[in-house]
């Protein structure tokens, strides 16, 4: 069975890799920034149009309100992208918000942190392909027919690529996604060149199309809310953008200073892409409605439910390049790619992550390990099973995914600039250097404004989105926090249990080993049974055997003492024919006479050469063994008796290992021989 899984599993992920070639999956900035920056970068495939559905609420006249909320979004991306510079430079060690947040403000707060970070990259993961998807789908009928299906598909294809490696997923995405950066470029550069130089009026798709605003008239308190729930959705631009300081450790050298710079590139790519978008939606006259069947109007008509809305980009780009054209057709495609793999931000984030709380021991203690290409393999499958999980209970419908999002992103910001903060003043209570100390000061002011500007824009995410799906994420956070907490208890309370004391050996060896061997019939493996617990030299040994039919049980007498065998038989009644309780109510009544006393059961097994086969021998031994290990004081011993056709399994891969596909074994160099080989030869 291991042969047989073995080899696909080599296909799909690829060879495995030692340990010490931990250091070749490194990356390079070029690698770095589509591997760890792809979800912010490919934000503005739908951050622009979340914000244009929200202001469609008031119609289309609110639309001019867009470029402030483009300019305040501009205003936090750099806000966080320079706290977080000081994040990778304080804090190298992958650890990010979560070690930030704990080191400075404690457990808790540590704990809550990685619960918000855990719900945000799954979030990031269904968000990402639903809208992937959906942007495929305006192209390929098929797709958006089978959304759920095609999303789920591609979470799967996506988990496949990650767990071939961090390094060779990176160079998987870096093409799409630099294409996609230079698209976008490519797209506002042409646009404002025509626009601005050559002085053409482009027209969107949308552009002669009216919008029936449900709320008219807005003034005041209900205008600024609008307001306030557009800026929330635009902040959409900056999921992901903690990723880049929890993953330092994968970075080359200079870590810190690769981190930080890749950092500045990316939110540099990302406001001006996203203002960019802004603009040209303006320009171009783009229409969006959160109802587009009803509140979409052409020639004064409803479109109806057979209209499908292109996102934002897409209108901006067919009227920039010409709907059908070969750049649009490009940037499309580069387009639904991206968002495809903007998922794997998370895909990095979300096990490293879990392997350091595994580490801490608040997630089981696989997550820490590293599976045969040196990737967390334990973690991109978790993660992969709770984002298909989400997909399909929301049929991969990106607009009721978008809403559960970025409460998780400003919850882990908040706490973690507040952490900087203790930290620069933990450090400058101690720091005499002038120059250091200017520096901290200057970086805890850039943290100071970070948590404040974050923390503001939290209690606007939550107020604004809060009936709009909101809550499912804090519910995600509360299940999250809560199940972490037990398995940290859970670690805690067996590593107590399990600590060593200071009494001497001698207090805690058992006073006598009583063996039993456990017999059903005369042969073989009972007989190799008995004469392995006869080598263990026990205090007493005795053989055991459960009367179910009174004929077998006499036969098994009347062999018994035919052969001779010197070792005591003791058989069990069982009225129930049961066999598992008998024995079980044997061996706690030996416990009961001589509490020291260690009861060690030898339990003959047979081992066999196909799966099909075991599930006709062994299974009153498996319940057995799984009752055993309950009872304290008692040792389990498996003594295994190879069938024949174990053997031929064994035959068959010995066969396996050795046979070699065609050209796989070269010869050597063909060698002219010497002339001295030639004349010993006779030649």
């Amino acid at each position: 069975m291991s042969k047989l899984t073995d080899l696909p599993k080599r296909i799909l992920i690829g060879r495995a890799l030692r340990s010490d070639k931990l250091g070749e999956t490194l990356l390079p900035k070029r690698i770095a920034l589509p591997v760890f920056a792809s979800d912010p970068l490919s934000s503005v495939a739908y951050a622009p149009g979340e914000v244009l559905l929200v202001l469609s609420v008031a119609g289309a006249s609110a639309y001019h309100f867009s470029p402030w909320i483009a300019a305040a979004v501009v205003v936090l991306m750099f806000t966080v992208v320079a706290s977080y510079r000081q994040n990778v430079h304080a804090y190298p060690s992958g650890g990010g918000d979560y070690e930030v947040a704990t080191t400075n403000l404690g457990p808790k707060a540590g704990l809550t942190v990685a619960s918000a970070l855990l719900v945000d990259y799954v979030l990031t993961v269904a968000v990402s392909i639903s809208s992937g998807v959906e942007n495929l789908g305006s192209a390929v009928p098929f797709v958006i027919e089978h959304k759920t299906l095609c999303a789920v598909g591609t979470i799967v294809l996506l988990t496949l690529m990650n767990l071939r490696g961090v390094k060779e997923s990176g160079k998987l995405f870096a093409i799409p996604t630099y294409v996609f950066v230079v698209g976008v470029f490519l797209l506002i550069a042409w646009g404002a060149f025509r626009g601005l130089v050559l002085g053409d009026d482009m027209h969107a798709p949308t552009s002669d199309y009216e919008i029936h605003a449900e709320k008219t008239g807005l003034a005041g308190f209900a205008l600024v809310f609008l307001l306030l729930r557009a800026f929330s959705s635009g902040c959409a631009a900056l999921t992901g953008v903690e990723a880049i300081s929890n993953g330092v450790p994968a970075f080359r050298k200079p870590k810190s200073k690769n981190a930080a710079t890749t950092l500045l590139m990316m939110g540099t790519f990302a406001v001006t892409m996203f203002c960019g978008i802004i603009g040209l939606a303006m320009a171009t006259d783009v229409k969006m409605a959160e109802n587009p069947a009803k509140d979409l109007l052409h020639d004064g008509v409803p479109v109806g439910a057979d209209f499908t809305q292109d996102p934002v980009i897409s209108q901006v780009a067919a009227a920039v390049f010409g709907d059908g054209s070969f750049l649009f057709v490009v940037l499309a495609a580069a387009t639904a790619l991206v968002l495809f793999l903007a998922a794997n931000t998370a895909y990095n984030g979300f096990p490293l992550l879990g392997s350091i709380l595994a580490q801490d021991r608040y997630l089981p203690r696989q997550l820490h390990t590293r599976g045969d290409r040196l990737a967390f393999s334990n973690g991109i499958l978790l993660l992969a099973l709770a984002a298909a999980i989400l997909v399909y209970v929301y049929g991969a419908d990106s607009t009721k995914l978008i809403q559960l999002y970025i409460v998780g992103v400003f919850v882990s910001f908040t706490l973690s600039q507040i952490g900087m903060v203790r930290h620069w003043n933990r450090h400058l209570s101690t720091e005499k250097d002038p120059a250091k100390r200017r520096h901290m000061i200057r970086s805890r002011a850039i943290n100071a404004f970070g948590a404040s500007f974050t923390g503001l824009v939290l209690v606007v995410v939550l107020v604004t989105k809060f009936t709009h799906g909101a809550w499912v994420a804090l519910l995600g956070m509360v299940i999250f926090y809560v199940t972490m907490s037990a398995i940290r208890r859970h670690y805690d309370r067996v590593a107590e249990e399990l600590a060593s004391d200071e009494e001497p050996e001698d207090s805690v060896r058992p006073s006598r080993v009583h063996a039993i061997v456990l017999v059903s019939k005369v042969h073989k493996p009972t007989l190799r049974a008995l004469a392995y617990a006869k080598l263990m030299r026990t205090d007493r040994l005795e053989a055991i055997s459960i009367s179910v039919d009174p004929a077998e049980t006499k036969a098994l007498k009347a062999e018994w003492s035919e052969r001779g065998i010197d070792v005591p038989l003791k058989i069990l009644d069982s009225p129930y024919r049961e066999i598992t309780r008998p024995v079980i109510d044997y061996v706690k009544s030996l416990r009961r006479e001589s509490p020291r006393e260690v009861i060690s059961v030898f339990i003959p097994e047979y081992v066999v050469g196909h799966w099909y086969e075991q599930l006709l021998h062994n299974q009153s031994a498996l319940r057995l063994k799984g009752r055993l290990l309950f009872t304290p004081g008692v040792m389990v011993t498996s003594v295994p008796w190879q069938l024949d056709s174990s053997e031929a399994a064994k035959l068959r891969a010995r066969k396996r290992a050795e046979w070699h596909a065609p050209g796989a074994v070269r010869r050597g160099p063909v060698t002219r021989p010497t002339k001295r080989e030639k004349a010993g030869s006779g030649k």
